[in-house]
């Protein structure tokens, strides 16, 4: 795995999060926190973790729910941290998704070990599903892209979008198409926020070569990604 390690915590105990998150960052892991349920889905859908851990007794929405729904949209590894000891909790947490379940408390080194083994074993699988589309690779399940060789910075928004297209490079595809089929924008959202976000990925494509234009607006319709074959 490049970098560093990302990790999300979602927990409604500020003490036993901010614990976490200094702990974890002794180990050179980036960490976001958030107390509330729902902010944490926002932050999923705005950057790009390398993995989850989520408590189960949260404000508004319980941990299981924040599961499914992540899981709807994304194969980010989670580790479930939760003081609810039920059987129950934890089968149907695993049956839902989850990568791992600690019950509380536990002593933060086992933590760490869990997500190092965690990431090892995901980051062999998503080996496999790397896919070399010309000058791009496109590791769907890292949901990340490389572009001649180096990855590409993007928002969740940014990777479905130039996921679309390099799946259809050569093709023209309209801007409703890339705005319907992107899992990480809101239905609801402006056909001109498509606008936003090619500029955004044209950008960061252009700092590694900036010798040509690769994605292209096409008169009427909307965008083309033009690579090699």
């Amino acid at each position: 795995m490049e970098g560093k390690i990302k990790v999300l915590i979602i927990e409604d105990d500020p003490e036993l999060m901010m614990a976490l998150s200094m702990y974890l960052r002794k180990f050179g892991m980036d960490t976001s926190c958030a107390e509330d349920p729902f902010i944490g889905l926002s932050l999923l859908t705005q950057e790009d973790f390398d993995i989850v851990i989520l408590d189960l007794t949260l404000p508004g929405m319980d941990g299981l729910e924040v599961l499914e729904k992540i899981r709807q949209n994304s194969d980010i590894p989670i580790i479930i941290s939760s003081a609810r000891n039920d059987l129950t909790d934890k089968v149907i947490g695993l049956e839902r998704g989850a990568d791992d379940y600690m019950p509380k408390p536990y002593e933060p080194r086992e933590l760490v070990t869990r997500i190092k083994t965690i990431l090892r074993r995901t980051k062999r699988e998503h080996k496999k599903e790397e896919e070399k589309r010309g000058n791009f690779i496109v590791d769907k399940a890292g949901h990340t892209i490389k572009f001649k060789g180096k990855t590409l910075d993007l928002t969740a928004a940014e990777f479905d979008v130039l996921e679309l297209l390099i799946t259809h490079k050569n093709s023209a595809l309209s801007r409703e198409q890339l705005l319907y089929e992107s899992k990480h924008i809101d239905d609801e959202s402006s056909i001109k926020n498509i606008d936003v976000i090619i500029s955004r990925i044209r950008n960061k494509i252009a700092k590694i070569d900036n010798s040509k234009t690769y994605i292209k607006p096409v008169r009427g319709i909307g965008y083309m990604l033009l690579d090699e074959e």
